[in-house]
């Protein structure tokens, strides 16, 4: 068990090193041209990182800038640049700061500049200009976040209650030019959805909206939805996109990984949205249906599930997909089941994910718990901590969705 548990950790380690967008935003830069100023704005959980690699192909060229991303997740300085943490999933006061930020030094370019907009997964939290108060702001968000719409469902939302969003801040930057490096996160690369398209025309409309606001019974001011019903721009002529990095990428890279070890690998998709429980529960079953197999394999998915909320605990997607998993494959020695985040954080919490294996289930009873009652109260974080199932990578520097594997001895 421990020789698949330590395969398991150099799979989703290698997988994840293999999406950094390092040398992404370096190719993405090659032969590029900016005749006039060359202003920064890095904003999601890959900020940090892609404005590293900008500044270090670039140096000079780089006038200013700002970077914005989720807390613990600054590394060091980046010379020139301002480095600014806010909050993620939910905005904060420094999210709504920085933004601010970012606003005034894109302000009062001219039409021979350029902002260089490097936007990563985490966007839509961590750079926002609201147009109701931040705390409705904040109670709209955990509302969406609880209810299981999906990531597309919410960011429609999101772009009509936002002065930065669907377009507005490619509308904020002009004339000057804008240069867009995006690390997608969302299964199918729908560039407007990304953090909620700061720089890309908005491919939903109001009716989208409201519609959503009704599915999901969504309190909302009289102000608020008003909002909703106004149109978001559809044209965005100043931007140039580059998309880069995708979670079909890393399960490509998985696969790569998982064949180094001896392992037959199948990636079964990378577009799942399921519900994490029940996409936790398939594999783990699937898992056990072929536990018997003659040689090692190994069955990989990649997407973005989501959670319903049915309790107050702690957890995240990649540790209820685990934990569910962890009731299937109960009392198997040749199995182990890992979900993990790439960006190394799931849900509010500073775990990846969760790795467990035919113990799991046993630890947990130790412990007096059970994997029905920790998914009930959507507490997957205490029960794997108590079997040491937790993964915990610190903050990658990357964010292209999820992905999941069985390994099979």
């Amino acid at each position: 068990m421990s020789t698949l548990r330590e395969d398991a950790k150099y799979i989703y380690t290698r997988a994840i090193e293999a999406v950094l967008p390092d040398e992404a935003v370096r190719r993405a830069l090659t032969g590029q041209s900016f005749p006039g100023r060359v202003i920064l704005v890095a904003a999601g959980k890959a900020a940090w990182r892609m404005a590293s690699a900008a500044k270090a192909a670039l140096g000079g060229r780089i006038e200013t800038g700002i970077v914005i991303t989720k807390y613990d997740h600054v590394l060091s300085p980046i010379p020139g640049l301002i480095c600014r943490e806010a909050g993620h999933p939910v905005p904060d006061g420094n999210s709504f700061s920085a933004t601010r930020e970012a606003l005034a030094l894109t302000e009062t370019l001219t039409a021979d500049d350029t902002v260089l907009f490097l936007l990563s997964g985490g966007g839509s939290a961590l750079f926002e200009s609201p147009l109701v108060p931040g705390g409705e702001l904040q109670d709209i968000t955990a509302q969406l976040l609880a209810c299981g719409a999906d990531i597309v469902e919410i960011n429609t939302i999101r772009k009509r209650l936002s002065a930065v969003k669907g377009g507005r801040f490619a509308q904020h930057c002009a004339p000057a030019q804008v240069f867009a490096v995006i690390l997608s996160d969302i299964v199918g690369d729908p560039v407007d959805m990304i953090a909620s398209g700061p720089v890309s025309p908005d491919s939903s409309t109001c009716a989208d909206a409201l519609a959503a606001a009704d599915k999901y019974a969504l309190r909302l001011s009289d102000r608020a939805r008003e909002l909703l019903t106004r149109e978001t721009p559809k044209t965005a002529d100043n931007v140039t996109v580059r998309i880069t990095g995708s979670v079909r990428e890393l399960c490509a890279a998985a696969a790569k990984a998982c064949r180094e070890l001896g392992y037959a690998p199948e990636i079964l998709t990378d577009c799942e949205q399921g519900v994490a429980r029940e996409v936790g529960a398939r594999l783990g079953a699937l898992a056990r249906e072929n536990a018997a197999a003659g040689s090692p394999r190994a069955f990989i998915l990649g997407g973005e599930t989501i959670v319903r909320l049915t309790g107050n605990g702690k957890g995240g997607r990649n540790q209820e997909l685990a934990l569910a998993a962890a009731a299937e494959i109960s009392g198997l020695q040749n199995v182990v089941v890992f979900s993990v985040g790439s960006d190394g954080t799931d849900g509010p919490t500073d775990a990846a994910g969760g790795l467990v294996d035919g113990g799991t289930v046993e630890r947990l009873a130790g412990a007096g718990c059970t994997v029905a009652d920790a998914l009930e109260n959507n507490d997957a974080y205490h029960a794997l901590r108590d079997a040491g199932d937790l993964v915990i990578t610190g903050p990658t520097g990357t964010n292209v969705n999820d992905f999941a594997a069985a390994l099979i001895r």
